[in-house]
């Protein structure tokens, strides 16, 4: 994707952003600057990773990998988007070079069935958005769980993470541009696919 000059209206809503904030007194060496933005995205990261990647023992190695990535570049940080956005496009990045380096192997898929210190999950979050395709009739909560992870599980790896992106962390499809070196028309192409694909694997429980 070619990269957009920022107005000045979009840097100053970068500036506002309270973790550019902290990221910039990282940049001047507050500590606890740092620490603060682990707590905030740690379980964020692994909660993407866990569900993006097909290796359950990798999410936190991701997490760890994607903060110190951030502490490496901290002194050269210059605030070009908001901080979620540059952190997640680094997340994006790892997760396709993990994937690159294991396409060999045999997959292993991760059950995501239940709630846990994350948060909800995303087929959770996507069984009660209202503008989620889910059945019509009423199932039991736990089985429609299901039905959505099975449904998510069959997105290809860009499809799952532009609907996580969206869905789980409430990003724009300008921030998923930006986090996923994209244009927001393919941002849109993406998600519109991946709607897609959702709807046929949900049809047989409408």
């Amino acid at each position: 994707m070619s990269a957009a000059v920022a107005t000045d209206s979009e840097r100053n809503a970068w500036l506002r952003d309270p973790d550019v904030q902290r990221m910039l007194r990282v940049r001047d060496g507050d500590e606890a600057a740092f620490g603060e933005l682990v707590e905030a995205y740690q379980d964020r990261l692994i909660g993407i990773f866990s569900h993006v990647m097909r290796e359950p023992d990798a999410a936190e190695d991701l997490a760890q990998e994607v903060f110190l990535r951030v502490y490496r570049a901290r002194s050269r940080y210059q605030p070009t988007a908001k901080f979620a956005t540059w952190l997640f496009r680094i997340a994006n990045n790892l997760a396709s070079n993990r994937r690159r380096s294991v396409a060999r192997r045999k997959e292993v898929h991760l059950k995501t069935t239940e709630s846990g210190p994350l948060g909800p999950r995303p087929e959770e979050v996507l069984a009660t958005d209202k503008s989620a395709l889910m059945p019509g009739r009423q199932f039991d909560k736990q089985e429609m769980r299901e039905v959505v992870r099975e449904a998510l599980e069959s997105l290809n790896e860009r499809q799952k993470m532009a609907v996580l992106l969206n869905k789980f962390e409430h990003m724009s499809y300008v921030d998923i541009a930006a986090a996923m070196d994209l244009s927001v028309p393919a941002v849109k192409s993406l998600l519109t696919r991946a709607r897609e694909n959702l709807r046929v694997q949900l049809e047989p429980y409408l």
